[in-house]
């Protein structure tokens, strides 16, 4: 069964780090790009961050560069997004998904997580 699980989520204070992690089961993540997004309460899901089966990285907004990191370990089957110095902003959903390359397109992104909840707040 194809499956992939987000974890690490949380209630952390402003100026805090979280590692999400996103494990994948079924299938094997080194040949698939896997994008980062989030989803803020009654907003649309946005992109956040992709790793390409190549290790190439890109960030969709240049704001998040230097807070999100995001790499991948093929040996544990998992992608991670390092999140530093957390802001109340960033309290949202955040999901992992699995696409043949990275794109702004979240139609081509095919198996997606069920979600793990952030929340920054003191």
């Amino acid at each position: 069964q194809v499956q992939l699980v987000e974890s690490g989520g949380g209630l952390v204070q402003p100026g805090g780090s979280l590692r999400l992690s996103c494990t994948a089961s079924g299938f094997t993540l080194d040949f698939y790009a896997v994008g980062w997004f989030r989803q803020f309460p009654g907003k649309e899901r946005e992109g956040v961050s992709c790793i390409g089966s190549r290790d190439i990285t890109t960030y969709p907004a240049d704001s998040l560069k230097g807070r999100f990191t995001i790499s991948r370990d093929n040996a544990k089957n998992a992608v991670y997004l390092q999140i530093n110095s957390l802001k109340p902003e960033d309290t949202a959903v955040y999901y992992c998904a699995t696409s043949n390359g990275c794109s702004r397109n979240q139609l081509e992104y095919r198996y997606w997580g069920q979600g793990t909840q952030v929340t920054v707040s003191s």
